[in-house]
């Protein structure tokens, strides 16, 4: 299907993938049309993400490829804190702000190292919320003034684990989640001789919305009612360690698109907060959780896939509540701790990966042959006659021709070639109808239209692996084309990715303020590569994937900007290869390889393959378990062509 008009500008692009609006201030188009990253935000420099991508790709790094900007994770850290200190500066608040970043939202190592030497400045510290999560940051938290909080269920093991770190230096809260964890952290701490510090996670009344509202409220997984807050207080007090309830912590959901529920919550929150340090409660620390959302369809709005607030916004509304809670019972104000991990991890990763081809219907008009059947000439004259004024009628007669020759073909009265040419002629008919109507007004009967005349657009990636909460939860992701964007898209499509699976398809796309079922993407040119990237991936998408088809990770690297448009790989992380993958399954590549070399010498014995021809099947298998499990790229196919080994990850 076509799409109208003219004089398409780079700005045109840019509204039409909403790059205006989710994209600011890491992403714009250049005039020649390809997309620029500006790791920096506003603060200068900036790459050509096609370019940068052809660099990659000289470094034998095919694609699908996850870049990672670091300098955009240290942006993103930057801003949160600095509209943490606007806040207190605005409202004189005698506190100070000190943020974690939730491991899990991206547990992959590099990115951990990054966060944690990039936070140093502000005393960032980390969450965890299992035994290996713990294990990591009690490895890498090395600051001593940073907070690692403990969330999560909790064993003894667990415990000691973080009252015996306490002695090593760092900062371990272990926050109280559910009523049994009370007397084993009492137990461990007598047993030990030492305590943590400990926090306990509030269940308040206020509960989130949309996707995540089931985590928050009476009815939430984790978190203590007030009668649990104040028997586990008393019990704290009779071990002798009320003195080490150090935070009180609650959470309303992840992604909070609006900010009056925020704003419930830090009222019931800060109250809590009073009540318990009426109780005795040393405290000093409030812990809001996570929940600070990410913009991913540009809109400020309320949707799911927004938020109708800014950074400074949300830390406005915390800092002002939290002291106009304490204020009046003159308590000293405590420091502010947020969880934020979508709104710091979402942006600093694009997802890059190439188009290996289309499928769109077949809507060329078939050659007039001598003698044609009934149903394919009327579908001919049809075509011929469609034109503003007789739209439906040409629509039903369309419909009603093609179900005709279903029918006699079925009934062995049509050819197969009559039935193509019959379908040929429908589709013909419907992109005719199509590119007359007036699109505001469609009737019910062709609603459906462009769906059924868009293309498929089949992407070297897996949505499983890669994106895999467009599938499970809907979420959606900015998509788009990183260059070709000085010229007008002429196609409407979906995504399909490389998994035998249905439901591996991206088809749900940002729409100004909306979403839409087709995107607006570019005829593929014989013997040119296609990228599209997608964005916001930061979170969650990486440590949540899985092994759909046995497609593994993809490929990664860490970048870092230079001066002049120049800039240095601090980090290459191969993705997984054919070998791991099968190991991951519980198989041996070695026994799997052996066992089709057997293979391959009885058929050599039958005569069934030759000698040469089984050489070539072996090293094929053997140069597929070295390799990453993606569609390679020409170059490697080349080298194996030409009896060289490529270069691949080992």
């Amino acid at each position: 299907m076509n799409l109208s008009g003219g004089g398409w500008t780079v700005a045109d692009s840019s509204r039409l993938y909403g790059l205006d609006s989710w994209g600011e201030p890491y992403f714009s188009v250049a005039a020649h049309g390809h997309l620029m990253v500006h790791p920096r935000g506003d603060h200068g420099g900036s790459l050509d993400l096609m370019a940068l991508v052809k660099g990659l790709q000289s470094r034998d790094l095919s694609l699908p490829l996850l870049i990672r900007f670091d300098d955009i994770l240290e942006d993103r850290l930057e801003r949160l804190h600095a509209a943490f200190e606007r806040a207190i500066a605005q409202y004189n608040y005698a506190g100070r702000y000190q943020g974690v970043f939730p491991l899990k939202c991206n547990q992959q190592r590099h990115v951990v190292e990054q966060m944690v030497r990039l936070g140093q400045r502000w005393d960032f510290g980390l969450e965890v919320g299992s035994k290996a999560e713990l294990l990591i940051a009690l490895a890498l938290l090395d600051h001593p003034d940073a907070l690692l909080i403990c969330n999560g269920y909790k064993d003894s093991r667990y415990i000691e684990t973080a009252i015996l770190a306490r002695q090593l230096g760092r900062r371990p809260v272990v926050v109280i989640e559910q009523p049994d964890e009370v007397s084993r952290i009492i137990a461990a701490s007598h047993g030990l001789g030492a305590a943590p510090l400990i926090g306990m996670r509030a269940r308040l009344g206020s509960s989130g919305m949309g996707r995540w509202a089931g985590s928050s409220g009476e009815r939430a997984k984790f978190g203590l009612s007030a009668a649990q807050l104040l028997s586990t207080t008393a019990a704290l007090r009779d071990a002798g360690l009320l003195g080490d309830l150090r935070l009180l912590h609650f959470h309303i959901g992840s992604q909070i698109s609006n900010i009056a529920v925020l704003k419930d919550a830090l009222q019931e929150a800060g109250q809590i907060y009073v009540q318990l340090a009426r109780l005795g409660a040393p405290l000093g620390y409030l812990d809001v959780g996570g929940g600070l959302g990410v913009d991913y369809d540009g809109s400020r709005s309320a949707g799911p896939a927004s938020t109708n607030y800014s950074l400074q916004n949300y830390a406005n509304d915390v800092v002002a509540t939290v002291r106009e809670c304490c204020e009046p019972h003159g308590l000293s104000l405590p420091t502010l701790v947020s969880e934020s991990g979508r709104a710091i991890a979402s942006h600093f990763s694009v997802l890059v990966f190439d188009v290996l081809g289309t499928d769109s219907v077949a809507d060329s008009v078939p050659a007039t042959a001598a003698a044609e059947s009934l149903i394919v000439r009327n579908l001919r004259d049809t075509l011929a006659g469609i034109d503003a004024g007789n739209l439906q009628e040409a629509w039903n007669d369309a419909i009603k021709f093609k179900q005709d020759a279903l029918s006699a073909f079925r009934l062995g009265y049509l050819s197969l070639e009559e039935r193509a040419k019959a379908e040929q002629l429908h589709w013909a008919c419907c992109s005719a109808i199509a590119a007359r109507l007036n699109h505001a007004d469609l009737s019910d009967d062709w609603r459906n239209l462009p769906l059924a005349l868009a293309s498929t657009y089949y992407a070297n990636l897996s949505v499983f692996r890669s994106a895999p909460d467009s599938w499970a939860i809907h979420q959606l992701f900015p998509l788009m084309p990183i260059h070709r964007l000085d010229e007008q898209p002429t196609r409407l499509g979906t995504i399909a990715d490389l998994t035998c699976d249905s439901d591996g398809k991206l088809s749900r796309f940002i729409d100004q303020g909306g979403e839409k079922p087709l995107l607006e993407l570019h005829q593929q040119r014989e013997g040119e590569p296609y990228l599209l990237a997608l964005f916001l991936g930061g979170a969650y998408q990486e440590v949540m994937g899985n092994l759909h088809n046995l497609f593994g990770s993809t490929n990664a690297v860490h970048i870092r900007i230079g001066t002049a448009g120049t800039y240095r790989v601090e980090h290459v992380v191969r993705g997984d290869t054919t070998a791991a993958v099968l190991r991951a399954m519980d198989h041996d590549p070695g026994e799997l390889l052996e066992k089709l070399r057997r293979a391959s010498e009885g058929a050599i014995a039958r005569g069934d393959l030759s000698l040469p021809a089984a050489r070539r099947l072996m090293a094929h298998l053997e140069h597929s378990m070295r390799q990453v499990t993606y569609l390679q790229q020409e170059a490697v196919r080349q080298a194996e062509s030409q009896g060289l080994e490529p270069t691949v990850a080992a």
